[in-house]
C-alpha cells in the first residue's frame, strides 16, 4: 500500500512540477520586484513602516495572477505553439500537460487571486477585473493587431498601481507612472524576444511588430521604448523624492539596458535569450534592492 501511495504522490509532483515549467513560474521574477517597490513605498508615504500582512497578499495575488496569465496563454496558443519550431515543446504541445490540468490550473489560480484582492481591500477586489482583463486579452491580440506587446505592457503596468492601492486604499500618480515604466520596460523586451518568430509567424498569420516591420524595425522600437522607460523611471524618482540608492540604481539600470541592446542586432539574434532573461532579469532584481535602500535610507522601518 505504501509503495502504491508513494508512487501515486510523485506521479501527483510530476503533474505540479510539469504546470510550474508550463507558466514559467521563475518569470515572476519581472514584474514582482515593480509591485514590492509600488506596495513598501506606499509603506512609506503612509507610516513610515513596512505593512508585512498587505506585502504577503501582494505577493500572494501577483503569483496568483501571473499563474492565471500564463495557463491561459498558453491554453489559448497552443495550436500556434504547436506550428512554431521554437515552441512545439511546449508541455501542452507535447502533452506533458493536459489541457484540462491547464484549465484547471488556470481557475485554481483565480481562485487565489480574487479572495487574495479581497482581503486587501474592497477597491483592490472591484479593481481586479481591470488587472484580469488585459492578462486575457493578450493572448489574442496577436490575431488581430500587429502590436500585441503593447497590450503585454498594459497587463503589466497594471501590477504596480495595483500594489499601491493594495496598501495605502488610494490612487496615486507616481504608482501610474512606476506602472508604465514597467509596461514599457516589458514591451520593450518582449518586442527583442519576439525577433525570434519573425519569419515564421509571418508564415502562419502571427502578427507582431517584427513580423510587420522586419527585425530591424523591432530592435529601434525596443531602443526607443526603453529610453521611455528610463525617462519613465526618472519621472518617478523626482515625483517620490527618492534618495542616492534611487538613482544609483537608475545608473545599473542604463548600464544593463545598454548591454542588453549591445548583445543583440538584426543579423545575431543568438543572444536574444541572455539579453531576455540575464539582463532583464537582472533589471529588476537590481533595481528592487537600490529601490529598498533607498527607502530604508529615508526612514522606512520594519
Amino acid at each position: 500500500m505504501s509503495g502504491s501511495s508513494g508512487g501515486g504522490g510523485q506521479h501527483e509532483l510530476g503533474h505540479v512540477r510539469a504546470f510550474l515549467r508550463l507558466v514559467v513560474i521563475e518569470h515572476s521574477v519581472f514584474a514582482l520586484p515593480f509591485a514590492y517597490i509600488a506596495a513598501l513605498a506606499a509603506c512609506f508615504d503612509a507610516s513610515r513602516s513596512v505593512h508585512w500582512t498587505d506585502l504577503g497578499l501582494v505577493t500572494i495575488a501577483m503569483v496568483a495572477a501571473r499563474t492565471f496569465a500564463m495557463a491561459a496563454n498558453r491554453i489559448i496558443d497552443r495550436a500556434i505553439d504547436a506550428r512554431n519550431p521554437r515552441t512545439a515543446g511546449r508541455e501542452l504541445v507535447t502533452g506533458a500537460v493536459s489541457v484540462r490540468t491547464a484549465v484547471v490550473g488556470s481557475v485554481v489560480a483565480l481562485a487565489v487571486f480574487l479572495p487574495a484582492a479581497a482581503m486587501l481591500s474592497w477597491l483592490c477586489l472591484a479593481l481586479a477585473p481591470v488587472a484580469v482583463a488585459p492578462l486575457v486579452v493578450y493572448p489574442y491580440a496577436k490575431r488581430f493587431t500587429d502590436f500585441p506587446h503593447a497590450v503585454l505592457g498594459i497587463a503589466q503596468a497594471v501590477a504596480p498601481v495595483g500594489a499601491w492601492i493594495a496598501v495605502s486604499g488610494h490612487w496615486s500618480w507616481a504608482a501610474v507612472v512606476l506602472g508604465l515604466a514597467v509596461g514599457a520596460w516589458i514591451g520593450g523586451f518582449d518586442l527583442i524576444y519576439a525577433c525570434q518568430d519573425a519569419e515564421i509567424d509571418r508564415r502562419i498569420g502571427v502578427r507582431s511588430v517584427p513580423a510587420r516591420f522586419g527585425i530591424r524595425g523591432a530592435l529601434i522600437g525596443s531602443t526607443v521604448t526603453h529610453i521611455v522607460t528610463f525617462a519613465l523611471f526618472v519621472t518617478y524618482g523626482l515625483m517620490e523624492g527618492t534618495g542616492a540608492f534611487w538613482w544609483a540604481g537608475l545608473a545599473v539600470t542604463a548600464a544593463a539596458f545598454s548591454y542588453e541592446h549591445a548583445i543583440v542586432s538584426p543579423n545575431d539574434l543568438s543572444r536574444v535569450n541572455r539579453a531576455f532573461l540575464t539582463a532583464n532579469g537582472f533589471v529588476g532584481i537590481a533595481l528592487f534592492a537600490f529601490a529598498v535602500a533607498d527607502l530604508f535610507s529615508r526612514g522606512l522601518s520594519v
